[in-house]
């Protein structure tokens, strides 16, 4: 188990083994249900990591699937000990999307994203995030406005990090002419562009207008990848009518192939930054 692996990722990776065993057991969701006599959606949640498992539970669970590999066990209590751990995001979960998107990027190796209309939130200046914000949140208190703030410059610290994360960030090229805040604001934000990808590990692409038709038309999406546990990829797509999380490893390998799809489309990272340049001396 890698010592960089935040409690969300490892809440995966326990779910993926607890799932391996009940189906190695011949067992149903419904069977390890009845047995515990838990609700019905309690062993979904526990193998999709949408709630945390006490170390008991797992006890609990590995011996009714006869796993009797001691060091296993210990391994994969410890594995529920740590995926309890408070993070430097918990103070944040009321402001937080269901699902725990920013869980996931923290412990990412690399994201790709497309936004078709919004810079990425990663690369947004603290002017753009509160004119989006407060144009979202027409009567939030000022205070609540700055913790979301807060929140995002916390997250975009991983592009700066001792292990950092390698974005590849695909924009429409609306998202360049959609001006938020005003024209300061926005040269502002295109400025910062210029600068954050001078980063190794930062890569962006506009789509030009002339690109055409592609999958992601309905909606940003994110790929996030996982090194070292790549069966744990997961696509994730944002919606006013509420977000989607796609795990099954055969819909990620397809979304991959269709990001790849959509980089050959878009400009290369050189000439998207060109073009940003080019907006700035209009």
């Amino acid at each position: 188990m890698s010592d960089i692996e935040g409690p969300t990722l490892r809440r995966r990776r326990l779910g993926a083994e607890l799932k391996r065993c009940r189906e190695a057991a011949g067992l149903t969701q419904q069977d390890v249900s009845r047995h515990f006599e838990w609700h019905s959606a309690k062993v979904t949640r526990i193998e999709t990591a949408r709630v945390a498992v006490t170390p008991r539970d797992v006890r609990d669970l590995l011996t009714l699937y006869n796993v009797r590999d001691q060091s296993y066990r210990e391994a994969l209590v410890e594995l529920a000990r740590q995926s309890r751990e408070r993070t430097w995001w918990t103070d944040y979960r009321d402001i937080m999307r269901p699902g725990n998107f920013v869980g996931l990027e923290a412990a990412a190796s690399a994201m790709r994203t497309w936004e078709p209309v919004l810079v990425p939130g990663l690369l947004q200046t603290p002017a753009y995030m509160r004119s989006l914000m407060r144009s979202g949140r027409p009567t939030d208190p000022e205070e609540h406005i700055d913790r979301r703030i807060t929140l995002r410059l916390t997250r975009q610290g991983r592009l700066t990090s001792e292990r950092p994360l390698e974005l590849s960030a695909f924009m429409d090229e609306a998202v360049l002419h959609h001006v938020i805040g005003g024209a300061e604001v926005m040269t502002e934000q295109l400025r910062h562009l210029i600068e954050v990808a001078k980063l190794p590990n930062v890569f962006l692409q506009i789509l030009p207008f002339t690109a055409g038709g592609h999958p992601f038309l309905s909606g940003p999406a994110a790929l996030l990848e996982f090194r070292e546990t790549t069966h744990l990829d997961v696509v994730y797509m944002e919606g006013l009518a509420g977000d989607l999380y796609e795990e099954q490893p055969d819909m990620v390998d397809w979304y991959r192939q269709e990001f790849e799809r959509l980089s050959a489309m878009a400009l290369d990272h050189r000439t998207t930054i060109k073009m940003i340049e080019s907006l700035l001396v209009a």
